[in-house]
């Protein structure tokens, strides 16, 4: 990728900036500037989905004949640049990011035709049934069983994790359909049109940052009409693999929120006090941390920049396990750092305060308000989309299959 861009993206630039200073509402940008999470704050993060689909910059990342820009490697690149300038809240990945790619690739006509454009417009929303208690990382271990029944499936069982059920119209979800052979054998892989089917029901789940994000979802004899399969009966492990790759950030870019982190804490650090004298941002020891820390987001900057324009290293098996297990340490580090140069002043429990629309004022900065909700929720990157030990291992596996 050039360096140096044509004044053809220069104006393209122009234009997305200027679209992004006027667009979003005080509203959406609070909700931006208060997101502590990979999740941004619902409400304000899909009006903001709907202001970019009537523009027609919902979804980048699509082909252009599904609702796609149709930009250049160098445009997406500059869109996430701006996107990150502006601290605007990230669109929320299950609809956009993972079951609208996996239709569009493996889905029937019918399914595109009645899915894709809601997921679009941001009109539905979609959990994620994956997850299930007692199964941790060996997804393949699930029990939620789904019978068939004539035109339908009946499904008893329960998934946990599940973010932002609570919020989600639809969920796409694997059951088991089989106890035969392997454990991979017998699952099946389902979309729901409803969260509010007879016998189905969402608990949200609050986390250490004192937020509901997680949910867990029981079914009891739930009835759901067997179109809604992708792919073949029995055969959705394959599909769950697939979708797994852009979960697991195959083709998405995690690093300008990554470098937005940094930003905001170079920023607070040039206004600490350092305990040995002059401000944080002068010690020499945060400034080598710091540097390290900015190093290593670079890198993985670079790598999805590979990755979007298409290089053959998105293709390696291994590719979303690396990526993913690169990004969820980095997210760590980063709130790790944003903590330091919060110190003490992050330490206050403020969730009125981080509520979008609230009239409490925060104590200290609002970079410290952010700070230690958004390190409690890191804590959980290297363990949901596939613990990293188990990324580990598919990382080697691949090296071992091509040795």
């Amino acid at each position: 990728m050039n360096v140096e861009f044509s004044p053809e993206l220069e104006a393209f630039r122009r234009e997305v900036a200027e679209f992004f200073a006027t667009a979003p509402t005080p509203a959406i940008r609070e909700a931006g500037r208060k997101t502590t999470s990979v999740f941004a704050p619902f409400d304000q993060c899909m009006a903001w989905h709907q202001i970019l689909y009537e523009k027609g910059w919902a979804a980048p990342h699509w082909p252009k004949e599904y609702g796609g820009t149709g930009w250049s490697v160098e445009q997406r690149f500059i869109f996430a640049e701006e996107y990150r300038k502006a601290d605007l809240p990230p669109l929320l990945p299950q609809s956009l990011g993972m079951v609208g790619p996996l239709l569009i690739d493996l889905g029937t006509e019918e399914q595109k035709a009645k899915y894709l454009p809601p997921i679009l417009k941001g009109q539905d929303f979609w959990a994620q049934g994956y997850s299930e208690p007692g199964s941790g990382s060996d997804l393949a271990s699930l029990s939620c069983r789904a019978e068939a029944d004539g035109d339908d499936y009946i499904i008893n069982g329960s998934k946990i994790w599940t973010t932002y059920a609570h919020h989600a119209n639809r969920m796409f979800m694997l059951v088991r359909t089989s106890t035969e052979g392997k454990k991979q054998a017998g699952i099946t892989f389902l979309l729901l049109d409803r969260m509010d089917y007879p016998g189905m029901e969402v608990r949200p789940i609050y986390g250490l940052d004192g937020f509901p994000e997680q949910c867990e979802v029981f079914f009891d004899n739930v009835r759901v009409p067997q179109s809604g399969r992708v792919g073949e009966e029995n055969q959705g492990w394959s599909v769950a693999k697939h979708l797994l790759k852009h979960e697991r950030g195959g083709g998405n870019a995690a690093s300008p929120t990554l470098m937005r982190y940094l930003e905001r804490a170079r920023a607070a650090a040039c206004e600490t006090s350092s305990p040995f004298g002059g401000m944080l941002a002068d010690d020499p020891v945060f400034q080598r941390d710091f540097g390290e820390l900015e190093a290593d987001v670079t890198s993985l900057s670079h790598l999805e920049k590979l990755a979007i324009s298409g290089h053959e290293i998105a293709r390696d098996p291994a590719f979303p396990s690396m990526n993913k297990t690169i990004n969820s340490e980095l997210v760590q580090r980063a709130s790790v750092m944003m903590s330091k140069v919060s110190g003490v002043g992050g330490l206050a429990r403020q969730l009125e305060a981080l509520r979008v629309g609230s009239n409490v004022e925060p104590q200290g900065s609002e970079f410290d308000l952010i700070t230690m909700p958004l390190y409690l929720n890191s804590r959980a990157t290297t363990i949901y989309a596939g613990s990293n030990e188990v990324q580990r291992d598919l990382i080697a596996r691949s090296l071992a299959a091509g040795a």
